[in-house]
């Protein structure tokens, strides 16, 4: 493979070629992601991932490429065993080996169950102990332990001998016939505590029923508590079986599995048949659950190492905090402050609000009852002030009306009915998807400003940053006055909004659709500078992490809630932060490529205009950009014009006549409805016509006989009203008068639906027998018939308004319909709210259906006018209007194959969404509205990425910083414990020396592992950004650019 200049390879989208003389299999590896194209089977593209063997040295002349033996990952190598399957080399080497699984298993299927039936027998094992056979004394061995390996018989003195140690093994005794459960305790085990087990306590507290709930299963034990004078307590005696709470922690986090669920299934590995099941210790279980999770965090915080104890702790400090997010005092460099203008927004910190509809808490138990264990140290606010802030605020914080997309069918369709909350909001940090110390609250009712703000204030308790992005899906309208919102508040929510301290408020990537088009510029990721290739999106991500559990979690009181979803958060962050290296890693990755290539398209555009142009745009960019809140900076991402409606345009008719009647050249020849009105009263008719026709078909064969009484009245009030207004409609174009009465004689039009009345407008009419056409109402053919030509100036006019019209109708019906969707699938949940949704979706899609039905009926009507009126680049305002052209600003299209989901610069996006309409007027500058806006949006898709690049590079610096001060932070606590007399016990000072070192190597273990995948990043930055050229690029460039000279 040869090596090529990175910039020239990733132009081309191929991968980036790190220069390399490794050896295959060398430590000194990065991963970096690559494409390639599948087998010819495969009509798809796939990511897979090569390894580059980046050295120190920047001149290499050769690259070696090694795929990576992953069986997720396609490969076009054919499998090793290809001779003895009858399947494609090219296939998946997961599915090979599946294939070859299945053989193997179906050639030995029978000897498997034999070996299986085998076993539930004695096997080949004797009657008689092993264990006494040095002695010659002969016992009958009738037990075996079905948890120790090698499954031998043993006589019942050895059964219970051998587990001292393993108590809590199930074992089963041979009857004669077959074998069948039985206990320890029942054969004589007993457990000694607080002493070893070969010397019991002289004095025990015996306790004969007592039961263990361990992983193998549900146990009854006789148990020895120690009862001698330095005995601890029994509680303590007990601490060391938390085998089963770990496990269940665990599989809670991965599988989601609730607790009832774990405990049915150790119930059924203890009996499985029902005939003598085991006491149920299912509350205990639970109770344990939680104060386990509860220690734990408490634990993993450090609160174990204050000599102040638990009492001390502080709300918020022990959230997982996110190692990449900035932190100061902890991961941020000396003198960050004062950083240059230019190099600010690499401290900013990016933040995403929103509310989760899923996670809802039915009115079970109490505050009272269940306060909860954590106050507020984690995630969740705490609740008595939570509570006492709502009922202090909820009333004095009005909810302003909606000025963008309002929605009041969907929110109205949240029931509160039999709910303590409605869901959770919480604040995460945007660019890392991890929960925000005292960041989470329940909605009490709906997503409402007032629970909004004290998670977001909650979030930015004692911060002290320069600069802090927003993101939420509403922001446009909550944003509006949240700082006078928070003057009314306490003052401990107040944070710092001087000069000193920037606030930038955006909409996530995925939800701006759904706004006016107003805001879709204003408050864009991709259009605001410094925000890197951030979507805002991090919190939806976390959403599907949690959203598992709340079938568990809406059954259980407050306080068990909240440390339950606690325990989860925490858990959400600490993968973040275990796996923030390869993430960070992979990010890169895409980033360095993805600049380069739309840095270089960028400049290849920017090369072919005009200088002093793009010196103009660029000045118009770089004020918006910088603009202030309250400033009104030309937006350069929109166009320069005004929409023509057709209320403007029935306003500029209506002027036109009063002046002509003043100048006595008015166009009337009906004392109540100008000739002006008889058009606009037309098209009226017309999209009344469209909408009875649809209400037509929607009525079905089962309508009622009240459903089609009233369609029929609305039906026959139409008519009458189109009847007058032909009669009018004769005055001003008399030779349809012939026209209809040759129809009528021809045929019984009075049968006919009032949707089917031809009103023969100007359009209608066939200007020349060389350009027949179909009608937009009917297909029947007209013959010349004279209208005057004011006439269908006018329409002209109206029809040019009622496109724009459409088009705009059919933009708001596809932002409300990708609202909804985004509505449905986040929080509806059951059928009855699912049923209703749909039924606002459908009732939408109808909506947007008129739309374009009217779009092409104005389209069509346009047409016809054209070559009458000499009208020309209709064409370009207008065009036709396909199915596939009616989708969302970010949807695909779906006639087209893409490789990966759509995002701003890497898709075509529907027209509609670009051309708004006609143009009022035009001059020079509005003549190049397309070109400014496509050179802006170049510009700033490479400003993104590049933008992207440097918040990446310091964020693996605070990572490493982070991990670095963790390390150190808890080798102060290991050090606190040695010098400290406090803990008069010496193996409890021990245990927390040992904790704290092993957590200081832990973080010191993750330091290491990052700054491993990240050894050849500056290199690899460096390379594509073409900083470092290798030396047969730079020799081979320079041959071309001498080739070039001579030509």
């Amino acid at each position: 493979m040869s090596t090529q200049h990175p910039r020239k390879k990733a132009r081309r989208g191929g991968m980036i070629a790190v220069p390399s003389d490794e050896p295959e299999g060398s430590s000194q590896s990065t991963i970096i992601s690559t494409r390639y194209r599948l087998p010819p089977q495969a009509s798809a593209y796939s990511t897979s991932t090569t390894v580059f063997s980046v050295p120190t040295e920047h001149h290499l002349p050769t690259t070696v490429v090694h795929p990576v033996d992953d069986p997720l990952l396609w490969n076009n190598k054919p499998a090793a065993n290809f001779s003895s399957l009858d399947v494609d080399p090219t296939l998946d080497p997961a599915y090979v080996a599946e294939v070859e699984a299945e053989r193997v298993t179906a050639k030995h299927r029978d000897l498997y169950l034999a070996e299986f039936l085998r076993l539930e027998g004695r096997g080949d094992h004797p009657d008689v102990c092993p264990r006494h056979r040095h002695t010659g004394e002969l016992h009958h061995a009738s037990y075996r332990c079905i948890d120790c390996s090698g499954g031998e018989l043993l006589c019942q003195g050895c059964m219970v001998s051998t587990h001292m140690y393993n108590p809590l093994h199930q074992i089963e005794v041979w009857t004669g016939v077959y074998f069948k459960k039985a206990t320890l305790k029942s054969i004589g085990l007993r457990v000694s505590l607080g002493h070893p087990f070969d010397n019991s306590c002289p004095i025990p507290h015996s306790v004969n029923d007592f039961v263990v709930v361990h992983t193998n299963g549900v146990h009854e034990v006789a148990v020895d508590f120690c009862s001698c004078q330095q005995a601890k307590p029994h509680i303590l005696q007990l601490l060391p079986t938390l085998a089963v709470l770990r496990q269940f922690q665990i599989l809670s986090f991965e599988s989601k599995a609730s607790a009832f669920e774990f405990y049915n299934s150790l119930k059924r590995l203890t009996e499985n048949t029902g005939v003598s099941p085991p006491k149920d210790r299912y509350r205990s279980f639970m109770t344990m659950v939680r104060e386990y999770r509860h220690l734990k965090m408490l634990k993993r915080a450090g609160r174990g190492h204050d000599p102040a104890g638990t009492v001390a702790t502080k709300p918020g400090e022990c959230a997982v905090l996110c190692p990449a997010c900035p932190q100061p005092g902890i991961n941020l460099k000396d003198g960050w402050k004062n950083a240059s203008p230019e190099d600010q927004f690499l401290y900013r910190l990016f933040l995403a609000i929103d509310a989760n509809f899923r996670l809802k808490r039915k009115k079970v138990s109490s505050y009272e009852a269940d306060p909860g264990l954590s106050k507020g140290w984690a995630y969740f606010l705490p609740e008595d002030e939570y509570k006492s802030f709502l009922k202090a605020f909820d009333k004095l914080v009005i909810q302003e009306r909606s000025t963008c997309s309002n929605h009041k069918a969907v929110d109205a369709e949240r029931a509160t009915k039999g709910l303590a909350a409605t869901g959770v909001a919480a604040v995460d940090c945007a660019r890392h998807d991890v929960k925000r110390p005292l960041a989470v609250a329940d909605l009490i009712a709906g997503e409402r400003y007032v629970t909004m703000d004290s998670v977001f204030f909650g979030s930015l308790k004692d911060i002290d940053l320069l600069e802090i992005v927003v993101s939420y899906d509403i922001v446009c309208q909550w944003s509006k006055h949240v700082w006078d919102r928070m003057a009314k508040y306490p003052h401990k929510m107040h944070i710092n909004t001087d000069d000193t301290t920037q606030f930038y408020f955006y909409i996530p990537k995925f939800h701006l659709p759904a706004h006016i088009m107003a805001c879709q510029s204003i408050f864009s990721f991709n259009f605001n500078r410094s925000v890197g290739r951030t979507d805002g999106e991090g919190v939806e991500r976390g959403w599907s992490h949690i959203n598992p559990v709340a079938t568990s979690t809406r059954e259980m009181g407050p306080g068990s809630r909240r440390d339950t979803l606690d325990d989860h958060f925490g858990d959400w962050n600490w993968k973040k932060t275990s796996f923030m290296g390869a993430s960070l890693l992979r990010k890169i990755q895409e980033a360095v490529v993805e600049a380069n290539e739309h840095r270089q398209l960028h400049d290849e555009f920017d090369a072919g205009l005009d200088p002093k142009i793009t010196d103009r745009w660029r000045a118009e960019l770089s004020a918006w950009e910088v603009r202030e809140s309250n400033n009104k900076e030309p937006n350069p991402f929109e166009r320069k014009f005004q929409v023509i409606s057709q209320d403007a345009v029935r306003k500029k008719l209506a002027v036109q006549e009063s002046e002509d009647t003043r100048a006595g050249r008015a166009y009337a020849l009906h004392e109540e409805v100008s000739a002006s009105q008889l058009i606009i009263m037309g098209l009226d008719f017309e999209e009344k016509q469209r909408r009875l026709s649809v209400d037509r078909a929607a009525l079905g064969q089962h309508a009622t006989d009240k459903q089609k009484s009233k369609l029929q009245t609305q039906s026959n009030i139409l008519r009458r009203k189109i009847d007058a207004w032909i009669a009018v409609q004769h005055l001003y174009m008399p030779a349809l008068a012939t026209i209809r009465t040759r129809d009528a004689e021809a045929d019984d039009h009075d049968s006919d639906p009032t949707e089917d009345v031809s009103l023969y407008l100007p359009s209608a009419l066939a200007h020349t027998p060389s350009h027949p056409r179909a009608l937009p109402l009917s297909c029947l053919e007209v013959p010349v018939v004279p209208c005057d030509v004011r006439l269908r100036e006018m329409e002209w006019e109206l029809r040019n308004a009622q496109a724009s019209d459409a088009l705009a109708e059919l933009r708001d019906g596809l932002r409300l319909r990708s609202y909804l969707y985004i509505d449905k699938d986040r929080f509806q949940r059951g059928q009855r709210h699912n049923t209703r949704s749909r039924g606002i979706i459908d009732r939408t899609v109808v909506k947007i259906a008129a739309a374009a039905s009217k779009y092409r009926a104005a389209r069509l009507a346009i047409k016809g006018l054209a070559p009458v009126l000499d009208k020309v680049g209709w064409e370009d305002a207008y065009p036709l209007l396909a199915s596939e052209d009616i989708r969302a600003m970010g949807e695909a299209d779906p006639s087209v194959h893409v490789r990966r989901g759509p995002a701003q610069g890497r898709h075509r996006g529907s027209w509609i969404w670009t051309r708004l309409g006609d143009l009022e007027y035009m001059d020079d500058d509005l003549l190049q509205d397309d070109l400014r806006m496509e050179w802006c949006k170049g510009k700033a898709r490479a400003d993104r990425w590049q933008e992207e690049v440097r918040l990446l590079l310091e964020e693996m610096e605070r990572v490493d910083r982070f991990f670095n001060y963790k390390a150190a932070e808890w080798g102060r606590h290991g050090l606190a414990v040695c010098s400290s007399g406090t803990y008069d016990d010496r193996a409890t000072a021990e245990g927390r020396r040992a904790y704290a070192a092993e957590q200081a190597a832990m973080y010191s273990a993750m330091r290491r592992r990052a700054a491993h995948l990240w050894l050849h990043v500056p290199t690899f930055v460096a390379l594509g950004y073409g900083l470092i050229v290798p030396e047969d690029v730079e020799t081979a460039e320079k041959g071309d650019d001498d080739a070039e000279d001579k030509e």
